[in-house]
């Protein structure tokens, strides 16, 4: 009888050893397939940043060359700026009121496609 106690004790220490071990597999699966959504995510996202720093450069500078040549044919120093200042705020209105939902939406699903990807 002892001998049979034994034996069950020693197959349900070996269950309990091989679920913790199923325990650990399992959460260092869900460790490394998260860490590999997330770089997937961010080696996608970064690209696109540092392209969007570029031609923000290049707009900045077409725009300070838009202004001071609006200056000149205008007259006056500062009513180029005021121009480019103005159309800008007309396309933030733009953007704003009439975009913002249909780029929320863009921005999301590229985001959510990336991460199931």
């Amino acid at each position: 009888m002892t001998s049979e106690m034994e034996d069950n004790t020693k197959l349900i220490e070996e269950l309990i050893n091989k679920a913790a071990e199923y325990g650990k597999t399992s959460f260092e699966l869900a460790k490394l397939k998260a860490l590999d959504k997330t770089s997937d995510v961010i080696s996608t996202v970064v690209p696109h940043c540092v392209v969007l720093v570029v031609l923000t450069v290049f707009m900045l500078f077409l725009n300070l060359g838009l202004a001071l040549w609006l200056n000149v044919i205008l007259g006056n120093t500062f009513y180029g700026f005021f121009v480019v200042a103005a159309f800008y705020a007309v396309i933030a209105f733009i953007l704003h009121f009439f975009m913002h939902t249909w780029l929320k939406r863009h921005v999301s699903d590229f985001l959510i496609k990336h991460a199931l990807k």
